[in-house]
C-alpha cells in the first residue's frame, strides 16, 4: 500500500497565520503539522508517499520534507493541485499515476493521531475503509448513518449535517482500492463547488464495498484555531510527560476540551 497526504488549499480559516505559509507547515508543538500524518503512515509500514499540495505556498514543502529519508520515507513525490481548493476528491485524482494500481492510504495533512493503523493496512484487500472517531463537533465532518436493520453497516454518510445523527466523525483517514479514480471521474461538484470525498465514500457504500473502524487513540484535525490549539496541547502533554506542568504552566484554559 502507498500513502497519499492531501495538503492543499488556502487555509483561510487560519488567516492570518496562513498568509505566510501553507497550513500544513504550521507547528504542532515541536514539528510541522505535516510530519504527523507522515509519522502515522511510516509507523504503519507505508514508506512511499505522494504529497498533493497547491496554491502560492506549494514550494515550501520541499525545504521542510526534502527527500523524506529523515522522516522514514523511502520515496516521496509531490503533485500540484491546479485550480485552488476544488475539494478533497479533486486533490486525490492526482494520485492515480503514483498509485499505479495499488491500494492507497489517504490522510489529510492537518490530521494528527497516535492511533496504530498497521493492522488495518495489513488486512485491507479491496473496496474502501473509513476511520471513525467520537467528537464534540460532528457537524464539522462527514457523519455516518448506520442501517436500522444492521448497526454494523454504514448506510450513508452526510457531509457537515446541521443536525448530526450521532457524535461520530469520519476522520480524514481513508483506504481505497484502484476503483477510486473512476468514482472521482463520475462525481459532480457539490453546492460548495467542490468534488466531495463524502460522495466518493457513498459510492463505495452503494456497492457494499465500504468497511469502517474506530480509531483507538487521539485524533484531531488542526484546521481551526480551536482544533489547532487542541492538537498542540495534546502533543505537548504527550511528548513532555511529567515535565509539561513545569514547562507549560499557566496556559490551560478552563473549560476547553
Amino acid at each position: 500500500m502507498k500513502g497519499v497526504i492531501l495538503a492543499g488549499g488556502k487555509g483561510t480559516r487560519l488567516y492570518p497565520l496562513t498568509y505566510a505559509t501553507n497550513k500544513h507547515l504550521l507547528p504542532i508543538y515541536d514539528q510541522p503539522m505535516v510530519y504527523y500524518p507522515i509519522n502515522t503512515l511510516v509507523a504503519a509500514g507505508i514508506t512511499e508517499v505522494l504529497i498533493v499540495t497547491g496554491d502560492v505556498h506549494a514550494g515550501h514543502f520541499i525545504n521542510v520534507i526534502k527527500n523524506g529519508h529523515d522522516l522514514g520515507l523511502t520515496h516521496v513525490e509531490y503533485a500540484y493541485q491546479e485550480g485552488g481548493s476544488a475539494g478533497i476528491a479533486d486533490a486525490l485524482k492526482y494520485a492515480e499515476d503514483f498509485a499505479d494500481g495499488e491500494p492507497i492510504a489517504v490522510i489529510l495533512g492537518d490530521n494528527t493521531t497516535d492511533a496504530d493503523i498497521s493492522g488495518a493496512v495489513k488486512n485491507f484487500k479491496d473496496g474502501a475503509m473509513v476511520f471513525l472517531k467520537e467528537v464534540v463537533d460532528p457537524e464539522r465532518f462527514g457523519n455516518p448513518i448506520f442501517a436500522k436493520d444492521d448497526s454494523s453497516r454504514i448506510e450513508t454518510i452526510v457531509e457537515k449535517p446541521a443536525s448530526p445523527a450521532n457524535k461520530l466523525a469520519v476522520t480524514g483517514l481513508y483506504f481505497y482500492d484502484h476503483t477510486v479514480y473512476d468514482k472521482i471521474r463520475n462525481l459532480k461538484p457539490s453546492g460548495r463547488g467542490e468534488l466531495e470525498i463524502t460522495d466518493v465514500n457513498n459510492a463505495y457504500i452503494a456497492e457494499n464495498k465500504m468497511q469502517w473502524s474506530m480509531l483507538d487513540g487521539f485524533w484531531s484535525d488542526a484546521g481551526t484555531f480551536h482544533s489547532l490549539y487542541r492538537s498542540n496541547r495534546y502533543w505537548a502533554i504527550k511528548k513532555l510527560g511529567d515535565k509539561y506542568d513545569d514547562v507549560c504552566s499557566g496556559i490551560d484554559v478552563p473549560g476547553l476540551k
